[in-house]
């Protein structure tokens, strides 16, 4: 065998040596000629890079929360579903159709056009758990080796739907970036309800409007892709926040219990304190109706944080002083909370803040003298 005298002539020598083999058939797809895959992530992690002329920074939050899903495959052996990652070869490597073969020479990569935060999740959790197997090994923890070996290799072979673009360039790649993040619509968290894995409070959610009669009267929209129909008062994702300050006092953005993994029990207790919040709701609000500005998105946030705090007061769920403080709600003026056009003026979460101001200072100073002691409270 002749000695190699250039880079030129290592990547003009062939499938053989130290080549990453992948297989696949070739087609078409936008004009461009595709190879579709199933590749482990072990081998997936060698054939990828990332340009950053292409891809748009890395958003830490996203990525940890994608290592929280992976972590419900790793740790608790629940099944995971990820959209398959799209590649671009630029026209490295060599296709050979007589084998239905892929070859990537060892120096040659693939740019990722699609599923960046996926495969930084993956990446980082490989890390963490190659950090804590030495540690383990440090301290001579042999099971706990063992145990995070097992992990290693879950994740190793865990099999990725990959779409490699053969011969783009990184322009193309851009606007096929573009194309793929904004032409889309994306599955809200109404279309999740479909899904295997849920978050606590999307779980919740479903659980209360497909087996609670009180929602009957709250009819919410879990199945439109955006927003609800028209027929309905609730969209799915107002219920998930209205859920999350029932229950954490925050807005959406802020929650924290909103995992993936609860138990049923914990689930069952909760489920039943929503019910019996929006049973007392209806109990002292007027009908409700889309015209009712009580009803309306902003006021019912603004509702949900604050009966929190007064639920909460004994620093534990205390139904007593939640039903106290409801019964402040038949003597507000709604129509007073926004002033001229600040309902359509004011960002969304300065509606919602001023909407809950009005109603704790109009409780703080009005309770004493319109809620009378001697009226039932449970």
């Amino acid at each position: 065998m002749e000695p190699v005298q250039s880079l030129s002539d290592l990547l003009s020598a062939g499938p053989a040596g130290s080549s990453v083999e992948i297989a696949g058939p070739l087609a078409r797809t936008f004009g461009q000629t595709t190879l579709s895959t199933t590749l482990t992530m072990n081998k997936l992690f060698s054939i990828y890079e990332i340009d950053l002329e292409v891809q748009r920074q890395l958003v830490p939050q996203n990525v940890s929360r994608l290592v929280d899903y992976i972590l419900l495959y790793l740790d608790h052996g629940q099944p995971i579903y990820f959209p398959g990652v799209i590649l671009s070869a630029r026209g490295a490597g060599q296709y050979i159709p007589e084998q239905g073969r892929y070859y990537l020479q060892a120096i040659e990569k693939c740019y990722v056009v699609d599923g960046q935060h996926r495969l930084a999740a993956f990446r980082r959790a490989m890390e963490t758990l190659q950090g804590n197997m030495a540690r383990a090994k440090d301290r001579r923890e042999y099971e706990r080796v063992a145990e995070i070996t097992e992990k290693l290799r879950k994740l190793y072979d865990f099999p990725m739907s990959v779409m490699i673009y053969l011969d783009i360039h990184s322009r193309q790649e851009r606007q096929l970036f573009s194309d793929i993040n904004k032409l889309p619509r994306k599955i809200g968290g109404n279309l999740a309800v479909l899904r295997d894995q849920r978050r606590f409070y999307h779980v919740m959610a479903s659980h209360l409007v497909q087996e609670y009669p009180v929602m009957d009267k709250l009819p919410t929209d879990i199945f439109s892709e955006r927003g609800k129909d028209s027929e309905y008062l609730f969209s799915y994702s107002l219920l998930i926040e209205l859920l999350i300050g029932i229950f954490e006092g925050r807005l959406k953005s802020g929650a924290r219990n909103n995992g993936y993994h609860f138990t049923d029990q914990s689930l069952q207790e909760h489920v039943e304190q929503a019910a019996y919040y929006f049973d007392n709701l209806l109990r002292y609000l007027p009908q409700p109706s889309r015209k009712e500005i009580c009803w309306s998105e902003n006021i019912q946030i603004a509702l949900a944080l604050f009966l929190y705090e007064e639920a909460h007061k004994t620093l534990q769920y205390n139904k007593y002083t939640l039903l106290y403080a409801m019964k402040i709600l038949p003597h507000i003026d709604w129509n007073l909370i926004y002033k001229d056009d600040e309902k359509d003026r004011l960002p969304r979460r300065s509606r919602i803040m001023k909407a809950y101001q009005f109603i704790r200072d109009f409780f703080d100073e009005q309770h004493l003298y319109l809620i009378e002691d001697k009226e039932e409270v449970g």
